[in-house]
Parts: C-alpha cells; sequence; structure tokens
C-alpha cells in the first residue's frame, strides 16, 4: 500500500495531521529521525487525538535506513524543485512519498539519490503548500490511481 514518509518532521503539529490523514486512508507512515520533537509533544497530542491507535508509524535512524528496508518499494520525493507533476506519474501499490522537512526540504544528497521527483503544480507567484497539503493532494492522487478511491 502507498505511504507517506518525512524527512526529519519539525512542526508537531503538521506530523499528527500527516499522521491522522495515514490513520484515515490506512496507509503506514516513516519518519526519519531526527524527529524535531517528542511525540509526546501536547501540540503534537492535541491534533493526532485518539487517531494514534488507528496508525502505524515507522522510524528510522536514517535516510539509508529507509532505502534499506523497502528495497521493494519506489520512494518518490514530492518537491517544489522538481520538474515533473504530479498528476503526470503512475503510482505503483508499495510506493513510498517522502516530504522533505517543513523548514529545509531534503538535503542535496536525498536529491541525487532518488530516481522520482514529483512537483504539485501551484501559482508562479507563491512558494509552496503546507506539507500537511502536499501529503493530503499526493496520497489522494496515488491513491486514486491503484484504484483505492
Amino acid at each position: 500500500m502507498i505511504s507517506i514518509a518525512l524527512y526529519k518532521p519539525d512542526i508537531p503539529q503538521n506530523t499528527a495531521s500527516i499522521l491522522r490523514l495515514c490513520a484515515c486512508l490506512r496507509l503506514k507512515m516513516h519518519i526519519i529521525e531526527p524527529c524535531g520533537f517528542n511525540l509526546n509533544d501536547t501540540r503534537f497530542k492535541r491534533v493526532i487525538m485518539d487517531y494514534i491507535n488507528h496508525s502505524s508509524i515507522i522510524r528510522y535512524d536514517n535516510f539509508k535506513e529507509l532505502l534499506n528496508k523497502n528495497k521493494k518499494s519506489r520512494v518518490i520525493l514530492l518537491s517544489t524543485k522538481a520538474k515533473k507533476s504530479l498528476f503526470k506519474f503512475s503510482f505503483k501499490k508499495n510506493d513510498i512519498i517522502l516530504l522533505g522537512r517543513e523548514s529545509k526540504g531534503v538535503p542535496q544528497n536525498v536529491h541525487k539519490e532518488l530516481k522520482n521527483k514529483l512537483r504539485i503544480p501551484i501559482s508562479d507567484k507563491t512558494r509552496s503548500l503546507n506539507v500537511v497539503v502536499a501529503a493530503s493532494i499526493s496520497a489522494a492522487e496515488a491513491l486514486r490511481q491503484i484504484k483505492i478511491f
């Protein structure tokens, strides 16, 4: 099944919202450490509520560990720097959609490592979508393509 990965997330409310999205859509969530906050953070708990009981979080010490433990999956980077539109990409059932850190995205070595990099087309007068919105759009499109919706 499609899953969402967060690279060193640093805003607890965003991470909680994405985890809640994953719980509602029955997606796994991968977190690449270090996470910029503790999962006991009150800001995280306020957003996640009881949805934590319906979700699956897999944590990794680093990006290489995510790749090594998911060799049968394609890791697809969602980035404002990507050239290919999310809507012109063919998703597969085991794809992992990787979203960068809210404050910095992902480092250049991660960009270089990944073959598949996608963007969500937005107005050229704006910089980027919130990471939760980007996760929602990309998950919905991937699930639509693999006929879950």
